[in-house]
């Protein structure tokens, strides 16, 4: 899961990276609003999270202008401003959720998980595929009922697979949601090590992970 972070705050940036990455999310991260304009326009994002108080656009000009040209994903405000008109202001802009500052971070991640169960901006947090479930609240895929043990990897390779099956996942994709570091993804072979793996643990499922050459991958059910 790809997520955005846009705080100015660099004590708390680098908490709240930190803390994403050992959760499992692939985390970008900025202190300023245009560059999260640019973040949101360039990448799919399953959920974003914007500091109210920002340089060059403030989190709420960035809300209202990603609303503007149609970008679904996601929002929640983090900010200080904990007034009844404040948080109206933000909710009637288009924020999903609000968070005043200082909060724990338990309470930022129940957030976060509920952002992306909630429909109709998210989809719905279990994927069937075949025989194969995905509960993306509890990150665990089962097959025919038994839990198949993934890598955290593994894991977001799978959920990605499933969230667009039958469809065609392209390299370009794939590496921009589970790794950091795309570039170097795309030019080696990483992506077909993993994907090996991943048919050898589901080389009981009735669910055919095939390779589309020239473009990527694709989860198709018989």
């Amino acid at each position: 899961m790809r997520i955005l972070v846009a705080e100015d705050d660099v004590a708390l940036r680098s908490v709240l990276q930190r803390s994403l990455r050992e959760a499992g999310y692939i985390v970008d991260a900025t202190d300023d609003g245009e560059a999260a304009l640019r973040y949101l326009q360039h990448h799919d994002y399953d959920v974003a999270v914007l500091d109210w108080r920002m340089p060059k656009k403030s989190g709420l000009e960035v809300l209202e202008e990603a609303r503007r040209r149609g970008d679904r994903t996601p929002i929640l405000m983090l900010t200080a401003r904990d007034t009844t008109a404040d948080r109206v202001a933000g909710l009637n802009s288009g924020a999903d959720d609000y968070l005043v500052k200082p909060f724990e971070l338990s309470e930022l991640f129940a957030r976060l998980l509920a952002l992306q169960r909630r429909p109709p901006l998210t989809l719905n947090p279990i994927i069937d595929c075949a025989d194969l479930n995905f509960n993306s609240s509890t990150r665990e895929l089962t097959l025919a009922g038994v839990v198949v043990p993934l890598t955290s990897t593994e894991t977001a390779l799978v959920e990605l697979f499933m969230r667009r099956s039958p469809s065609v996942v392209t390299r370009r994709m794939i590496a921009t949601h589970v790794w950091e570091d795309q570039a170097d993804t795309v030019g080696s072979n990483t992506i077909e090590v993993h994907v090996r793996r991943i048919r050898s643990k589901l080389s009981s499922s009735r669910a055919r992970l095939e390779t589309v050459r020239g473009s990527g991958y694709r989860l198709v059910a018989p």
